[in-house]
């Protein structure tokens, strides 16, 4: 292998889209850097990896970087995973990216699993321009961002947990509009996938009435141009 780093996504939910070049990246490097070694864990083992791991995630990443770009230069071939999709979407990976290019160390990133792609293609919204926010800020930030927001023509999208879905759905019920179009993805390539899509009062309605669970794509149709 190389002496560099790879970039590996891993799959969202469906095991079967690990692809082979990833297995076979992941066999063969020194070291894996896992967001969360025992989820990482349960995927390594299901397709019989047995690199060694290091956790490197939000909370560490900046102590750690300068001892992995130094291990990188000495010799050690190491790949970024994180516990679902590709690394530094709304995951940790991108300072170290950064890094590695400043010390002129070959970054490979392989194409793989992502959430926000299925979800805009699934959603019917246009989707030749469009911007990821992922997620929104917590508080601070927050209603600014949706201000500027409200103007925005091309189709946007949104990461968002459970527990702040339908706040979040109100808040885009306020500065949006209740009726622009929308749609939300959630549990993407697993058993009990689902894909729900109309306006932001119709959502609310449907997810005040339903069971909240999983990991959720909310794709907004940009403001009409006049």
């Amino acid at each position: 292998m190389n002496t560099q780093l790879y970039i590996v996504p891993t799959p969202i939910g469906n095991l079967k889209d690990m692809t082979f070049r990833a297995i076979e990246v992941l066999q063969n490097v020194d070291l894996i850097l896992a967001e969360d070694t025992r989820t990482s864990g349960k995927l390594l083992s299901h397709f019989s990896i047995s690199t060694p791991m290091q956790a490197y995630h939000m909370h560490n990443e900046h102590k750690v970087l300068d001892g992995l770009v130094q291990k990188i230069k000495s010799g050690t071939s190491i790949a970024l995973i994180t516990d679902a999709g590709t690394p530094a979407i709304s995951d940790p990976g991108f300072l170290l990216v950064r890094a590695c290019l400043e010390n002129k160390i070959k970054v490979e990133t392989l194409p793989g699993a992502t959430a926000f792609v299925p979800a805009l293609v699934n959603s019917g919204l246009p989707a030749d321009k469009f911007v990821f926010e992922g997620f929104l800020p917590v508080k601070k930030g927050r209603q600014t961002r949706l201000k500027e927001l409200a103007t925005e023509e091309r189709t946007m999208i949104f990461y968002e947990s459970p527990h702040k879905l339908l706040k979040t759905l109100q808040d885009f019920n306020q500065y949006f509009g209740e009726e622009r179009k929308a749609s939300i993805s959630r549990e993407l390539t697993k058993l009990y996938e689902e894909n729900i899509h109309g306006t932001f009062s119709e959502l609310i309605a449907h997810f005040q009435k339903n069971v909240l669970k999983g990991e959720f794509v909310i794709v907004v149709g940009g403001k009409e141009s006049k």
